[in-house]
């Protein structure tokens, strides 16, 4: 869409142009002849007795004289008399007359007038229609504009639509079950008279549910170059203007494009902008988010039926979602896509490694030991970030070394090597990052220990990376226990060890304290029953998630007691961990003083 301010700079720019076009015709033909005297025939007459004139130029019924001290007049002489009878009538004698020299010029009077008149009146009235015609074009220009508000802006990509590198499902990695329920679609899309006839109704949309960077938009691409049909993509904020009636109007917009390409398949990223659950209308009216739900509804199932137009959408906020949009006959086949396991982390850093000079001593399964609860864009970022830094260091391979420090790059940050610490800092942090490690390394149900470093990275001024055994969907009280004991070995060993704490364990605090109130609330761990405190539920309005308090006041101080409890027995059971091997403790902190990194087995070395 063009911009308003260039629109208007160019008209003001065309004004001043026929402005000084007018100026300069006007000044063409209104030249002031005060400077140049003007003389009567007779007065001529007697200059030219005198000798004073040296040429006089006739053009027309204009006498222009120049004298000889080439100063200049003007006369006129009288309609149907010739100048030199004109002269000789007043006196001049012939042989003055042949002394002067004569010019002669022939002017059509009235072509003359009519260019006069052209350039004096009309050709001004043309300029001024000529720009009135560019304000209402440009105006007219800015309504068509206005107008294309409510077009979609979705992009088409396919068979009919632009050049697009093409993703089949062999470039998904992992999600075997997912790739099977959307080859249904892709299946129905290439002989849909197949499951016509058998009576058959492929689902009209499919809602991919999954965490962020989990591969959603990449399998609706993945369908859409299987089934080599006309692919809309649109995302759900595209819907969404100042304007009212904009969003709905795209929407039409968008299925009356996706009516003329039939088959076809229209994905709609981040669906939980547009299709949030409806509540009560706060200003009074319907909101325009509304508006384009209610508009999103009638083209999925309406009175029109729009065969074979499949609605694949992405969202990882299905809570969200308004009911009449996952009902069947809508979104009724939801596809769950969740984080990979180990397996499909190796095959999914495999897809990654393609194209890249990989080092003899790459060992892709290490590294997803290393990304438990990486995503397959945690993952790209992983080989990109290791790619980057063997590129900065001149390197024509990327080495394992690389990979698995990009893994800690993406976890945390970029190392801060520069920061300067005091001798007193760097025995505290390597003290309380050595209390996290033993505690995990002691407690039966921790996970154990990868990597130690005080290094600073990100907002971390050290850390303590810890891989679990094996991967589990599943985690007991125990468990959790045993993490909370973990948060708190670096405070308690910062108390153990100087006599008072930091403010280095207030992220620890946090996480140990969210843990042990949802043993509490949500799991119904606790000695309180299996009964869940709190109504969690989105907020429509306001946005995120809020939570409903349905206990009592009495019920809230039995829950903080609780809570207290599950902190007392974590920080009993760290300091007697702490306790008991103070001088594996002393150790751990004193080789980090030195080296200020240990690895796992170095580690496992001390502990033993």
């Amino acid at each position: 869409m063009k911009s308003p301010i260039k629109g208007l700079l160019k008209n003001i720019f065309i004004v001043i142009l026929i402005f000084l076009f007018l100026g300069a015709v006007f000044g063409l033909f209104n030249t002031s002849k005060d400077e140049v005297l003007e003389v009567s025939i007779t007065k001529l007459a007697e200059q030219i007795n005198s000798e004073e004139v040296k040429e006089i130029k006739v053009i027309g019924s204009d006498i222009y004289i120049t004298y000889n001290d080439e100063s200049k007049a003007i006369t006129k002489k009288e309609v149907g008399d010739t100048l030199s009878q004109a002269l000789l009538n007043y006196g001049t004698t012939q042989e003055k007359l042949k002394s002067i020299s004569f010019i002669f010029e022939e002017v059509d009077e009235s072509w003359a007038g009519i260019l006069a008149f052209l350039a004096m009146f009309i050709l001004p009235l043309l300029l001024i229609g000529v720009f009135f015609f560019m304000i209402f074009k440009n105006a007219k220009a800015g309504a068509a504009q206005t107008f294309d508000f409510t077009k979609t802006k979705a992009k088409i990509f396919g068979a009919e639509g632009h050049p697009k590198e093409k993703v089949t499902f062999k470039d998904v990695a992992g999600l075997k079950e997912e790739k099977q329920e959307l080859e249904e679609i892709v299946d129905f899309l290439k002989n849909p008279q197949k499951y016509l006839k058998m009576g058959a109704r492929i689902p009209k949309g499919v809602l991919l549910v999954g965490p962020a960077g989990c591969g959603k938009t990449l399998l609706a691409r993945a369908v859409a170059g299987e089934s080599n049909v006309p692919f809309f993509s649109v995302a759900g904020s595209s819907f969404v203007e100042m304007f009212v009636g904009v969003g709905s109007g795209r929407v039409r917009s968008l299925f009356n494009a996706a009516k003329k390409h039939q088959p076809c398949l229209v994905f709609i990223d981040e669906l939980d902008s547009i299709g949030r659950a409806r509540g009560p209308a706060i200003t009074g009216g319907n909101e325009e988010r509304e508006q384009t739900l209610n508009q999103l509804l009638t083209e999925m199932d309406g009175f029109e039926q729009n065969a074979k137009i499949i609605i694949l959408a992405a969202t990882n906020r299905p809570d969200v979602l308004d009911p009449a949009l996952l009902r069947p006959g809508r979104f009724d086949r939801k596809v769950v896509i969740n984080l990979p396991d180990i397996q499909e982390r190796q095959d999914i850093l495999g897809i990654h490694s393609k194209g890249k000079p990989l080092g003899e001593d790459i060992n892709l399964r290490e590294v997803a030991e290393r990304t438990p609860g990486f995503s397959g864009a945690d993952l790209s970022n992983v080989f990109n970030e290791a790619a980057i830094s063997s590129a900065k260091e001149d390197s024509k391979i990327i080495s394992q070394k690389q990979l698995l420090d990009s893994i800690e790059k993406v976890l945390l940050g970029t190392e801060r090597r520069s920061h300067i610490m005091t001798d007193k800092e760097k025995e505290i942090i390597a003290y309380h990052e050595a209390g996290h490690a033993l505690v995990s390394q002691k407690c039966s149900d921790a996970e154990p220990v990868r990597k130690i470093s005080i290094i600073g990275r990100g907002l971390a001024a050290g850390y303590t990376l810890k891989v679990p055994r094996e991967e589990r969907m599943l985690k007991n009280k125990r468990e959790f226990e045993a993490e909370i004991a973990v948060l708190l070995g670096g405070q308690l060993t910062e108390k153990m060890v100087f006599g008072e704490t930091t403010t280095g364990s207030s992220d620890d605090l946090n996480k140990a304290s969210a843990i042990a109130r949802n043993i509490v609330k949500k799991y119904g761990m606790s000695d309180m029953g299996p009964v869940v405190f709190g109504k969690r539920e989105s907020s429509t309005f306001l946005g995120g998630e809020s939570e409903t308090r349905n206990y009592s006041e009495a019920t809230a101080v039995k829950i903080d007691e609780e809570v207290n409890k599950i902190i007392e027995r974590a920080k009993e059971e760290a300091e007697d961990i702490l306790t008991k091997n103070r001088k594996v403790l002393d150790k751990i902190a004193k080789t980090l003083i030195k080296k200020e990194t240990i690895e796992k087995e170095e580690f496992e070395k001390l502990v033993k």
